[in-house]
Formats: C-alpha cells, sequence, structure tokens
C-alpha cells in the first residue's frame, strides 16, 4: 500500500500513485505565490507578482532573511541514551539531528546496549526555576510533563476549529481549557500563586512575559523564540515547507519566476511523493577514493582502517539547520546497502529521503519502540523541523530488524578535555575484522558500517581511523554541514576536511551507534519491549 505524503490518499500500486500525483496535485492551477491570485498563465502571472507586489516582496525577503538568519544560528539537538552503570536517562541534554540546548556545554554521541533502562534525571527547570524530574534528548531539554495525546475540546473551541500549540513543548491542545491545564504544569511553583487566565491569548501573553522576565534577570535566560526553533514547534513547518519558503523568497527577490517557482514546486512534490532521496546532495565513492590515497600517500600514517563504501549527503535547503541527523541515518543506510548480511532487512528501492526517514522513525514509535521518545515529540515528526538524535536513528534500525547499540563516552579521559578513551574503542571497532595474530596490512578497507557519532549540537559520521607513527589515532568523519563542493573534494585526494585529531574531539560527551548483526524475529521483539528503559554501556 502506497501513501502519498501530499494528501494522505493510500492506493495499491505505483501507476495509480502516479496518475493520482499528476491529477491532484502536478496540474493544480497556477497561482501567485504571495496572494491568493489563479486561474491565470505563467506570463501574466509573472506580470502580476512585478506589478502587485513590488514593495511586499522586498517586505517578505527582508522578514524571511531575518527569519533564516535567527533559523540558520540554532544548532539541532541530540537525545542521549543512558548507559549501564549506574543507571542514566536513556536521553542526554541534546540531540536530534543534532545537538544540545543552546549554551549547553556537555555533549553525547549513542553507543545501544541490549538491555536498555532511563530513569528520570531530577533538574531544576529552565522554565521557571521549580525542581522538575526532567528528561533531557536530542540536544533539547523536555520537562517531564504529561505527554498524553489531548482530547477535544468543547463545541465553542470545535467551532473556532483551531489547535492551541504550547509554545513550551511540542503538545498541541483541541481547546483553550486544556491548554492552560497543561502550560500551568511548566509554569507551577509550589511556592508561588496559582496563575489563573481568562482566555488561551492572555495564557499566551503571561508565558511570554514569563519567559522575558527571566531572561531579564539573567538568571537561566531563555530565548523564547529560539526555545521553540529548537523543539521544532515554532509553526514554521517541516522539509517541504523550509523549501518552498526559500523559493518564494526568491521569487521575491526576482531570483526566480513564477513558472520557475511552480516547475521547481511540482518536481519537489513528486520526488517527496515517491519517498526516496533525489540525490541532489550526495556524492558517492568518498571511501574508495580514500583508500587510493592512503595506498599513495602514507604521510605519517603507520595504518588506517575504513568502513565499507558510504555515500556522503549533505543538508539541503529543505532541512539546513536541523537535518544531520537524517542525513547520518542516511549515510549509514547507504553503507549498510553494501553489505550483503544486512540488505534484506533494507528499503529495496534506494535511500529514503528525510521526510520518508521521519515516517520511518514514527513507524517504529507505532511497534513500540522508544515510547518515551515518541511521548516527547507527540508521536509526530512529518511536517516539523524537530531534531533527532542516537536513540531515534536506534529506534529506526531496530525497527528494520538491525542490533544497534549506544555507547556513552559522557566525560573527558585525556590531558586538555580530549577523549583518547573514544578514540581506541574507535579503533578497536574497525580493527577486528583484520586481527589474527598477523600484521595488517597498511590500509584495511573493512565491511564494516560507520559509527553514527552525536555530540552537542551536532551529529557526523566515523568511516575511518588513522594510526600515526607517533602511536597517535585520528578519526576520519564525514560531516553532513560539508557542502557539496567541499565533499567532492575528497575525490582529489583533500582529505583535510575529514581528519579529527584528539586536539579537535574536546566536547564534553560524545554517544556512538554502531550497528553489527541481523536480529531474529524474537531479539527484535525483546528489544522493542526493553526500549521502554533504554540504558546504553558508559565508558568510562
Amino acid at each position: 500500500m502506497l501513501t502519498c505524503e501530499l494528501c494522505g490518499e493510500e492506493l495499491l500500486l505505483e501507476e495509480d500513485m502516479r496518475t493520482h500525483l499528476q491529477l491532484s496535485h502536478l496540474e493544480s492551477p497556477v497561482s501567485c505565490p504571495l496572494c491568493g491570485l489563479s486561474g491565470v498563465s505563467y506570463d501574466e502571472l509573472t506580470h502580476h507578482v512585478h506589478t502587485a507586489h513590488p514593495d511586499d516582496l522586498q517586505v517578505k525577503a527582508q522578514e524571511q532573511d531575518s527569519a533564516g538568519n535567527d533559523s540558520s544560528s540554532a544548532h539541532p539537538g541530540t537525545r542521549h541514551a543512558h548507559s549501564t552503570a549506574p543507571p542514566a536517562h536513556p536521553r542526554a541534554p541534546w540531540s536530534g539531528g543534532g545537538g544540545f540546548p543552546a549554551g549547553a556545554e556537555s555533549d553525547t554521541t549513542i553507543t545501544e546496549s541490549t538491555e536498555s533502562t532511563g530513569d528520570a534525571i531530577p533538574t531544576s527547570s529552565s522554565f521557571c526555576g521549580r525542581g522538575t524530574s526532567s528528561h533531557q534528548t536530542n540536544g533539547t531539554f523536555r520537562p517531564d510533563t504529561s505527554t498524553r495525546a489531548l482530547g477535544c475540546g468543547g463545541s465553542d473551541d470545535e467551532a473556532r476549529g483551531g489547535q492551541y500549540p504550547c509554545p513550551m513543548c511540542s503538545l498541541s491542545c483541541r481547546s483553550s481549557r486544556l491548554l492552560r491545564e497543561h502550560v500551568e504544569v511548566h509554569l507551577q511553583v509550589e511556592d508561588s500563586p496559582k496563575v489563573v487566565c481568562d482566555d488561551d491569548l492572555s495564557l499566551l501573553q503571561h508565558v511570554e512575559e514569563h519567559f522575558s522576565g527571566t531572561a531579564k534577570d539573567g538568571a537561566e535566560a531563555v530565548d523564547f523564540k529560539k526555545l521553540k526553533e529548537q523543539f521544532g514547534v515554532d509553526g514554521a513547518g517541516g522539509y517541504r515547507r523550509q523549501i518552498e519558503r526559500r523559493m518564494e523568497k526568491a521569487v521575491g527577490r526576482g531570483l526566480m519566476t513564477p513558472a520557475e517557482y511552480h516547475s521547481k514546486r511540482a518536481n519537489m512534490m513528486e520526488s517527496l511523493a515517491s519517498g526516496l532521496d533525489d540525490g541532489t546532495t550526495r556524492t558517492q565513492g568518498t571511501l574508495g577514493a580514500l583508500c587510493e590515497y592512503y595506498q599513495k600517500e602514507p604521510r605519517g600514517c603507520v595504518h588506517v582502517w575504513l568502513s565499507a563504501e558510504t555515500d556522503h549527503y549533505n543538508s539541503s535547503e529543505g532541512d539546513k539547520g536541523w537535518g544531520c541527523g537524517y542525513r547520518n541515518l542516511q549515510m549509514l543506510l547507504s553503507a549498510l546497502r553494501t553489505i550483503q548480511a544486512f540488505t534484506d532487512c533494507l528499503p529495496e528501492r534506494g535511500v529514503p529521503s528525510v521526510p520518508q526517514l521521519q515516517r520511518m522513525i514514527e513507524g517504529a514509535w507505532r511497534e513500540g519502540m522508544d515510547p518515551e521518545g515518541a511521548a516527547h515529540f507527540n508521536h509526530r515528526l512529518q511536517g516539523t523541523r524537530a531534531w533527532i538524535g542516537a536513540t531515534e536513528i536506534y529506534a529506526v534500525l531496530t525497527s528494520l530488524g538491525l542490533r544497534a547499540s549506544i555507547t556513552d563516552f559522557h566525560k573527558p579521559t585525556g590531558p586538555g578535555d580530549t577523549h583518547p578513551r573514544m578514540l581506541e574503542w574507535v579503533k578497536q571497532y574497525f580493527a577486528r575484522s583484520s586481527s589474527g595474530g598477523r600484521l595488517p596490512p597498511r590500509v584495511v578497507q573493512t565491511a564494516l558500517p560507520p559509527l553514527y557519532l552525536q555530540h552537542q549540537g551536532h551529529s557526523r559520521s566515523i568511516v575511518g581511523v588513522e594510526e600515526r607513527k607517533d602511536g597517535g589515532l585520528c578519526l576520519l568523519v564525514l560531516d553532513p554541514a560539508c557542502g557539496l563542493a567541499t565533499a567532492r573534494k575528497l575525490l582529489s585526494a583533500d582529505v583535510r576536511h575529514l581528519r579529527r585529531f584528539p586536539s579537535n574531539m574536546k566536547h564534553r560527551q560524545y554517544q556512538v551507534v554502531a550497528v553489527d548483526q541481523v536480529l531474529s524475529p524474537e531479539e527484535k521483539q525483546v528489544r522493542i519491549l526493553s526500549s521502554r528503559t533504554l540504558r546504553v554501556e558508559r565508558i568510562p
């Protein structure tokens, strides 16, 4: 059964889906992207835009420039899984396509253990200063409030037809009464008087005044707008809307004609409906080029271990600022497709697009994976810019029937806040394929998948490790923030952007996700049940 991403209609055959797209979406009347005018030709629309909106275009472009700058300054968050001793919560203070909350210093990388269990970590709420039981995940901080889906409101609220999004978390309420009750959980302080608001507007005003006052005091200052952006609930839409907004801005600046706008939008819709990545941000052959480079240019290396062939995926206009977790997952899946042992578990047609990966994570939640993480996102990623982290990567890999693990390097183990234990762990992961008593060749390209690396504010993919003549180690890392032009320099033996020496790895905390085997149906069910309380291996 195929589901149209644009309207939700379900069809059996691909031919029927193509016909549906053509009739229902691609041949819709041409309309002005800046107002409601429709039913005109491309030439008439071009004339309309430049005569009716000369001033509005500039204002719109300036507003979108400002919004784009604000959005691009926020880094994706990362949720952390927790470890075996002592029990810790599976999500660290950061997560997502990304990373930690703004200003946070610790970062974490996810490596899952088979029996995961998480405990709530008592912290002081950054909202009101009240001590609460909270969870930290995907580079985001989430209060441990009720995350159930709120019921429908009364007839007055239904007549208004609107939803009431909580300004402090990802929930949407169907009535102002339920919104008041939910937000009071965030704001209520035991020794302070209860906040009473007569309607939803006064409630939202109170919330914004609270954050404004906190910022003025300078203690635990929170930027209200950036907080909503961090949780991906600022109402700015997801992958599709972000591309449309950028194209609208280009129309406003005169860099794109209305005809080009509608043509590109139609191509985008068709690509999204297929569920496959369009390949515009993909660079192939990187590992082959690296292997050839190290064969010719030792440059101080005693041994080099490389992962299986992995395509590089960089962020696009649709996920810039929040999509690194999805792009690293694409890199991992591209490598798994080249390893015979894993191909039967993967989607048949190719590497999924970012919106399709969001659907796959939601599907893992519906199977019962990581119920706490699902509740954090209100069981919904599609149409949002919410950051994902190691726990979401673990969830979707388990759903595919792959055995994954999360390892938490929760504190530095070397001088200068470095992580030599983590680099040694990575070396042991790649070198295990060449162990056997004999001295391994200087360059070894293994059949092992790359490692998903999470730290504060960002995530990357480890595709190899160098052992230097002085005994030191250097990681080889593919970064989704690296542009297409820079990524393609790897094909001409420019490895400067790949190397990460110990001095470059000085975040407080890292988490690593690794895939090693295929799960049996019974093992998969055990992992789904154990994900109710995720636990990870902690080093040291």
